[in-house]
């Protein structure tokens, strides 16, 4: 895997840093998101504790005909980088430029392969002097600007290459010298600041080697002179058409944070903090979905997704508090064993007897107490106290005594995701940690117009050649499209044969990828899914000529995996139709007829200036839904800010663009519907199947719209199908978080900021005299508009299920409905002396619902 998206989380805990030493980054790309949202995604980021933002320089985005550049719109890296540096925060640039990401062909411009002689990623000239050409480029623009840390600049680093040592060892020692020369040729660019290289665990002694990985906590860089750097920290995971979407409980996510700070790490980058959206064709492949929300902290929308944000802020500023300490040892921490599965690791001014409290000559202490056990919860001894250490988390006491938060303990407030296609046949309610997207079920538009997309060759750019050519070569990837065409005649004793043995003759392609569609005279007979899949399907043929059209359609190309300049796409081996009386027809050295891309792609149908270049004609509501079809139509963009989503659950598969702008691939491929549980245990190692959802639907329905694409009315759909997919049920949605829930213990730890008040800076001993609090919080430009659920006492159940217990405070709803309706946020101190005591000897929770509602709205309701 890469680094792809708008934000990441990177954190600087001790060794090596920038000239400001924190724990948190925060990773982010450019390509997946527009410009608009990135102030708002880079103070998400900074607020949530991040010091440093990474991103990807994706070169097929920035040069994507050869030596034409672009640095424009969502790839306009300079001010993305004086956006950060706005914000008082730094950049780790990845320049790759390899950057796999999950983005098509990994980053790499498709031209590439066509320079003769190339060989991707080893000793090979023609790739080398491509590779610098651009690295140098991208460098040489950052010194003009002023940009790098010794200017003045956020850049702190640089990555060169990435992921390169899991495939190095299939170009033997051509990978070797690769390796070396990738990394001279960096250092030769005099940027002034280290260069990283991911998972490459022979980088030289000049450039860092770094982890990616669930678990970096055992990493150790190459060299005793480089800092422990964990650059990809497998936050979430993506998603496939027709596949179930993953989830990590953040429990699991801040336990590997919190071990890797614990065992000597130094910087640290959530992959993804936000993700965003490959828009137009950028997904990867092969099948990657639209959305790559990632499971991200800031969602694909750029909201907060709780509670995932909340948990990991309260983590990094709880990391923070031992920076004094943290940077006060310059070799290994002090080591103590607690139990069988159980560790401290002790970061202090001077040795500490564990067995005892603190002497008076250790000015500075900071302990992270470890319980690896997934299923036990244990009570250790250590500084003359016990602590009590649920299974699979860390407890963090900044000063060897007080516990300030534990991974295993969420305290954040949650918000729910309900997902109501205006489908009728899809609805889907996903788990804690998720955000409702929601509106009335009206739909799009009352008027649609059509165009039908011909079936093969329709353009004079089509050609004849005796053979089957590789897609790639022919389409430049300026398309998913290719069609192959060709006749076959079939005699009369054919049919009689056929007819007689009761059999239709079958089409075999030995291997095809990503998606192959057969027309037989006109009509789509069959249809295949799949990498490098073989094809057997029957066909019916009649006496005389038959056209056999075939479509090859790519679904994002390969982004992973050695020789990517090999891989292609559309047929391999031979295409053959057998069954005939005479024995079969070879097709594979056929005069075949190729045509690339769509007629409505090259007339550009989807731009509001070129809608005079097609003959639409209206749709009317009763008529049955084509395929290979174009749809347009036009509506209001929704008041307010909130993000937008577009429903297109009722369509099939194809392309969606909004006022010109590419929306994205759509598929209603429908994930398995076994393999999804209603409770994830965070505990024990998480892989990227253990926590799933959205089995039995589709594996994506609802599609970013960012809102600088639209204008207040008049916006333009267009809507490019390949099965036959229902545009009347297209339906537009607000995005925000509509209920939002907590539950906080009176003996929960105090809120992180008491250790920066003024009144405790010298008085530690007054922290155990603070309570704890509730933090509740709506989007921006909403507030809470009613309290649905509030009880102080023993409340059960959870987010949405809540119900009081035999104990509970008569005036838990009053105190809390004061405290925050018709504000967009509140604070609700958790103790007897807010509520009052409802039950002596009794330990108590408070649990809360609301509901936020725009603030328009809720005026207008006032």
């Amino acid at each position: 895997m890469g680094s792809s998206s708008l934000l990441r989380w990177q954190c600087f805990g001790r060794g090596r840093r920038p000239p400001s030493s924190s724990p948190s980054t925060s990773a982010m790309t450019t390509g997946r998101s527009s410009s608009a949202m990135w102030p708002g995604l880079i103070a998400k980021s900074k607020e949530g504790g991040a010091d440093v933002i990474q991103t990807y320089v994706f070169w097929n985005g920035h040069e994507p005909i050869r030596g034409q550049y672009n640095f424009e719109g969502r790839y306009d890296i300079v001010k993305f980088a004086k956006l950060i540096g706005s914000q008082g925060l730094y950049l780790h640039l990845r320049i790759g430029p390899y950057v796999c990401a999950e983005w098509n062909f990994g980053g790499f411009p498709v031209w590439l392969r066509d320079i003769p002689g190339i060989v991707f990623r080893t000793k090979n000239k023609p790739f080398e002097d491509e590779m610098q050409k651009f690295v140098k480029k991208i460098v040489d623009m950052m010194k003009q600007e002023n940009l790098f840390s010794w200017q003045g600049g956020p850049i702190i680093l640089l990555q060169i290459e990435n992921e390169y040592g899991n495939i190095e060892g299939q170009y033997g020692q051509g990978g070797k010298e690769y390796v070396k020369w990738a990394a001279d040729m960096a250092l030769t660019l005099d940027a002034g600041i280290p260069w990283v290289m991911c998972r490459q665990s022979d980088a030289p002694e000049t450039i860092i080697d770094s982890c990616n990985a669930f678990y970096c906590d055992g990493f150790r860089p190459n060299s005793y002179r480089k800092p422990a750097l964990w650059t990809e920290d497998w936050n979430g995971w993506y998603a496939s058409w027709g596949g179930r979407v993953p989830h990590r409980p953040v429990e699991d996510n801040a336990f590997a944070v919190a071990r890797f700070f614990q065992r000597g790490g130094s910087f640290h980058n959530y992959y993804m903090f936000f993700g965003g959206t490959n828009f137009g064709r950028t997904a990867g492949g092969p099948l990657q979905t639209t959305s790559y929300d990632y499971d991200a902290p800031v969602d694909e929308y750029g909201l907060l997704a709780q509670p995932k944000w909340g948990h990991l802020k309260d983590l990094h500023a709880a990391i923070k508090l031992c920076e004094p300490a943290l940077v006060a040892v310059d070799d290994a921490p002090q080591y103590v064993k607690l139990g069988s599965m159980q560790e401290a690791h002790i970061y202090s001014s001077g040795f500490v007897d564990t067995r005892n409290s603190l002497p008076q000559n250790v000015s500075i202490c900071s302990a992270f107490l470890a319980n690896i056990d997934e299923r036990k919860t244990v009570t250790v001894q250590i500084f003359g106290g016990s602590y009590s250490l649920p299974p699979w988390s860390v407890s963090i006491l900044p000063d060897c005594k007080h516990v300030v938060f534990n991974t295993a303990k969420v305290a954040t407030q949650t918000s729910i995701k309900t997902v109501e296609s205006a489908s009728p046949s899809f609805s889907n309610t996903t788990g804690t940690g998720d955000i409702i997207l929601y509106d009335k079920d009206t739909y799009i538009s009352k008027t649609w117009m059509t165009f039908h997309e011909p079936i093969g060759a329709w353009g004079d750019n089509s050609f004849t050649y005796q053979g089957i050519l590789e897609h790639l070569n022919v389409t430049k990837d300026i398309s998913d499209y290719l069609w192959y065409s060709t006749r076959i005649n079939i005699t009369d004793e054919d049919i009689t044969f056929w007819e007689e043995k009761g059999i239709y003759p079958l089409l075999t392609i030995d291997k095809a990828r990503d998606v192959v569609r057969i027309f037989v005279n006109g009509h789509l007979s069959a249809s295949q899914v799949g990498k490098w899949v073989p094809v057997k399907e029957p066909i019916h043929l009649v006496q005389g000529s038959n056209d056999l059209v075939l479509l090859s359609e790519t679904v994002g190309l390969q982004n992973y995996g050695a020789f990517l300049e090999k891989d292609g796409a559309g047929f391999r081996g031979q295409i053959k139709v057998s069954g005939l009386k005479n024995g079969d027809i070879d097709l594979s050295d056929a005069l075949w007829t190729y045509q690339v891309g769509l007629k409505g792609e090259l007339a550009k149908l989807y731009t509001p200036e070129n809608q005079e270049s097609a003959d639409w004609i209206d749709v009317q509501p009763d008529s049955i839904p084509s395929s290979f079809t174009w749809y347009k139509t036009t509506f209001d963009a929704p008041e307010g800010d909130d993000p937008i989503a577009l429903d297109l659950g009722s369509m099939g598969k194809g392309q969606a663009w909004v006022n010109g702008h590419g929306i994205g691939r759509y598929w209603t491929l429908v994930a398995p519907k076994n393999g999804c549980r209603d409770y994830c245990d965070y505990r024990g190692a998480y892989h990227e199947n253990k926590c799933t959802t959205n089995c039995g639907l589709p594996t994506q329905s609802w599609y970013h719209v960012p809102r600088e694409w639209l204008q207040a009315s008049n916006n333009l759909l267009v809507i490019f199908e390949e099965t036959s997919g229902n545009p009347w049920k297209i339906s537009l949605r607000m995005h925000s978080t509509v209920t939002i829930c907590a539950r906080v213990w009176e003996t929960d730890y105090p809120p992180l900021s008491t250790w920066s008040h003024p009144d405790f800076v010298n008085r530690k001993n007054l922290i155990d005299e603070v309570a704890p609090e509730m933090h509740l919080r709506c989007d921006e430009g909403h507030v809470i508009s009613a309290i649905t659920f509030a009880s102080y006492g023993t409340p059960s159940g959870s987010c949405r299920k809540f119900s009081g217990g035999k104990c509970h405070a008569a005036s838990s709803l009053s105190v809390v409905t004061e405290a925050c309706q018709g504000r967009n946020n509140c604070t609700i101190t958790v103790s007897n002396r807010t509520f009052g005591d409802p039950c002596r000897r009794t330990t108590k929770a408070l649990a809360v619902e609301a509901t936020c509602t725009s603030i328009t709205a809720y005026q207008n309701v006032s």
